[in-house]
């Protein structure tokens, strides 16, 4: 039998991740919770991936308000 993984993020990829945050909160609202250029200067969801896999820390942030919202 497999056990489940405790992980909250097991399976969600980042595009996901980041889809659900815009559908919920918004560019703008999401650019005022974590200040990165990307969320704020002409949003997109390819150019902010392309951000987030490129810098840890920013997807970091992301990923931990999305384990905060308990979606």
């Amino acid at each position: 039998m497999q056990q489940a993984s405790k992980d909250p993020l097991h399976g969600k990829t980042l595009e996901f991740i980041l889809t659900t945050l815009v559908a919920h909160f918004g560019w703008e609202h999401l650019g005022e919770l974590i200040r990165i250029n990307c969320f704020n200067s002409n949003p997109s969801i390819p150019s902010s991936l392309k951000f987030l896999r490129k810098t840890p820390w920013a997807r970091k942030k992301v990923e931990d308000l999305y384990v905060s919202m308990n979606f």
